[in-house]
């Protein structure tokens, strides 16, 4: 049976967002702890967002090399949270906390996904995003055609420069187990998200997935 594609919105800063993003049927939302992105939020602004989440709507924390006491201050002001590592971190600083995570992986030219697979073998998914000279997402598409069709023995989230337009494409391409959206739903303004995006970019995930499971068997 064709599986859900589970919708992540990322780099959420505001309470209309967030109620947005819920009501587009997102099922996680994502907190950017990275001081130099405009999507930055604060430890005490993202508790006051998740506070606004439903049962069963994830929040996530975007980690970027971060100090190890902040993230498990982060850990400790918001309960559920599942974190995500997009910096440099070995296995062992994923693992370091003890809570459930999700590995970035940064898809250059030359990028052995395989391996990497094998060093993060216990994540909880991988974050597939395009390679770029800074950290925390680069918006932009990377070529799909680089991600093995028998998959890599660990769950995969498609990220970069996903839109409402080419998701489709994207996950029957690549058959994720997760998306992850952040530029592709703003309003033109990094860190402020278009609640009509947001509902197209929803749609587009479950015609994906409805064109999938016409064609199994």
């Amino acid at each position: 049976m064709q599986q859900r594609t589970r919708i992540k919105m990322c780099g959420l800063t505001r309470e209309a967002d967030v109620q947005a993003a819920v009501n587009a049927g997102a099922d996680a939302i994502g907190f950017v702890f990275y001081e130099p992105s405009p999507r930055h939020v604060t430890l005490a602004r993202a508790v006051e967002l998740a506070a606004l989440l439903p049962p069963f709507v994830m929040p996530v924390g975007l980690f970027v090399n971060a100090a190890s006491g902040f993230i498990e201050a982060a850990v400790s002001a918001i309960v559920p949270l599942m974190l995500q590592f997009h910096g440099d971190e070995t296995p062992a600083q994923c693992r370091a906390v003890g809570r459930p995570y999700i590995r970035a992986a940064r898809m250059g030219n030359g990028f052995d996904l395989l391996d990497f697979a094998t060093r993060f073998a216990d994540a909880k998914a991988l974050l597939l995003d395009a390679q770029a000279d800074v950290y925390g997402g680069s918006g932009e598409v990377f070529d799909w055609s680089a991600v093995p069709a028998a998959g890599v023995g660990v769950p995969l989230i498609l990220s970069g420069g996903l839109k409402p337009t080419n998701v489709l494409k994207g996950i029957v391409q690549v058959r994720p187990w997760a998306v992850d959206v952040s530029s592709g739903i703003e309003a033109g303004c990094k860190g402020v998200k278009d609640a009509q995006a947001m509902k197209q970019f929803c749609a587009a995930v479950r015609q994906a997935d409805d064109f999938l499971a016409s064609t199994v068997g």
